[in-house]
């Protein structure tokens, strides 16, 4: 006779392992909760960047800016508006807007 075959500890494996199952899909939902009340602009910057996304910037001057995301600095975000390249100062963006 096997003892590992015994039916109380198959449901007993398959107990454990629901439960381990459940608890790692709640720790995963906490640090994804707790990443986006971390994220920065610049993380958001990035994002759009990765993706290639146009974004609308205002700035504490008043001016808006529009275009693809190029490239994030550790200061700045580089704009390409169809005609050039604009560089936005992160400490002057006052709102973002992806499109």
């Amino acid at each position: 006779m096997d003892p590992f075959g015994h039916p109380d500890l198959q449901r007993l494996g398959r107990s454990l392992r629901n439960r381990l199952d459940e608890t790692l899909a709640a720790e995963h939902e906490a640090a994804r909760s707790a990443a986006l009340r971390r994220r920065t602009m610049r993380d958001r910057l990035i994002e759009s960047c990765d993706r290639s996304e146009r974004v609308v910037v205002a700035t504490t001057d008043g001016n808006v800016t529009s275009g693809i995301v190029m490239a994030v600095g550790v200061d700045h975000v580089v704009l390409d508006d169809g005609v050039g390249e604009r560089y936005v100062m992160l400490a002057q963006v006052v709102t973002m807007e992806s499109r």
